[in-house]
């Protein structure tokens, strides 16, 4: 057997799904079935840009793979065809020439939106949830514009491989400058912002760290977790120099207070949101509906929730525990990856605004704002990891079991 190229081509999969926003345990338990499907042990080690994995022939030949991993993005489409596939693989153990052969077509087989359809998708996901988070019909539509040039700028400096904190910090000042300008003519510069910033909060990002400290993987975990704290800092530095630039040449405006939407009205918005979220995350067919329906149902269970208990933190823990669940329930009846559906459903959940008003309180000096809003946004980031890490423990504790 070609131990050399079978290794290969596992060490591919697992890469692939690197680069597709996988976790660090799926990367890392891809890799080592894949090879204990052939009868060979694997050690992995794996962290957000860089994978080692070393495994020992029957003959005693030691191999060692290193592979660097650049800027990744979430990606479900491909994550679901390489998990696919390496389950495959695992299932039918294939000669290795066969194995890299499936590896290609399905590299050839993934789809992406094309750049307008991309372009289209920030807009609907900026313009949702700026109506989401108590927007106008007219913020919603700056906040659509705002969310055009964050894609753009994305899009360019992806092409660029501009660093991410780069990246990052121009979208942020780009698009806070047309929503501040605008402010002049009365629009709500608040909501059009926070709508379009939803494209750049690390939410995910925060939930992976999370996830990965407390299943070990800490080197993984802190690497995120400065990923996270980076890009907070590049939405506060570009947010702030393009509110500290339009309010030199202007007056600022007064402040507008932001719309109370009813239940209803939320839950369509929330649904807007995600369908463009949905689409920058690659999902396709009937995939991207389930995504959608997880998302606005997830927003449901807060507001019941908040209504009946009259608790936020509670209410968010609840419906964290509940878009977790959704996510691995539809997983085992799609027989794909759980992170597909979770990281549609946990959108609504995402204090968006409360990253938004804490960078603008330490912009404004008011430290006191900014410990207030700063603590309860991360009571609540982190009350949404437990959730979801409590779900996803019980369900691989329980998948282990079963095994045993």
């Amino acid at each position: 057997m070609n131990y050399s190229l079978l290794f290969d081509t596992a060490v591919e999969i697992g890469y692939q799904l690197a680069m597709c926003g996988a976790e660090t345990y799926r990367i890392e338990e891809c890799i080592i079935r894949i090879m204990r499907s052939y009868g060979i042990e694997a050690e992995v080690f794996a962290i957000p840009n860089s994978m080692i994995v070393t495994i020992t022939t029957p003959d005693g030949q030691s191999i060692t793979r290193l592979r660097r991993i650049g800027f990744h993005c979430n990606d479900m489409d491909t994550l679901e065809h390489y998990s696919n596939l390496s389950r495959k693989i695992c299932q039918e153990t294939p000669d290795p020439q066969a194995a890299a052969q499936w590896v290609k077509e399905t590299k050839n087989s993934c789809r992406t939106y094309s750049l307008p359809i991309f372009l289209l998708a920030n807009m609907i996901a900026a313009g949702g949830f700026s109506l989401f988070f108590g927007g106008t019909l007219a913020d919603a539509v700056i906040s659509m514009l705002c969310g055009l040039v964050v894609g753009l700028i994305g899009h360019l400096t992806q092409k660029l491989r501009v660093n991410n904190f780069f990246a990052t910090m121009a979208s942020s000042f780009c698009m806070a400058l047309i929503a501040y300008f605008f402010s002049i003519l009365g629009i709500n510069s608040d909501t059009a912002i926070i709508g379009a910033l939803m494209m750049l909060v690390p939410g995910l990002l925060f939930t992976n760290a999370i996830r990965d400290i407390i299943f070990g993987d800490t080197n993984s975990g802190i690497n995120r977790i400065v990923q996270v704290i980076l890009i907070a800092v590049a939405i506060g530095l570009g947010t702030s120099v393009a509110r500290a630039t339009v309010f030199s040449i202007f007056e600022t405006p007064a402040t507008i207070a932001p719309q109370s939407y009813g239940p209803i009205l939320q839950c369509i918005a929330a649904a807007v949101g995600c369908t463009g979220f949905s689409m920058l995350f690659n999902i396709h067919g009937k995939g991207m509906l389930i995504c959608i329906l997880g998302g606005t149902a997830s927003w449901a269970v807060y507001l019941v929730s908040a209504y009946l208990l009259n608790d936020t933190h509670i209410s968010y823990f609840i419906a964290a525990l509940f878009a977790a669940s959704f996510a691995e329930a539809m997983a085992r009846i799609r027989r794909f990856p759980a992170i597909t559906y979770l990281v549609v459903a946990i959108l609504p959940l995402i204090p968006g605004a409360g990253i938004y008003y804490t960078t603008s309180f330490l912009a404004d000096k008011n430290i006191a704002g900014f410990m207030e809003n700063g603590a309860e946004t991360v009571s609540i980031a982190g009350l949404i990891a437990i959730g979801i890490l409590m779900i996803s423990s019980i369900v691989r504790g329980t998948t282990v079991w079963r095994q045993m």
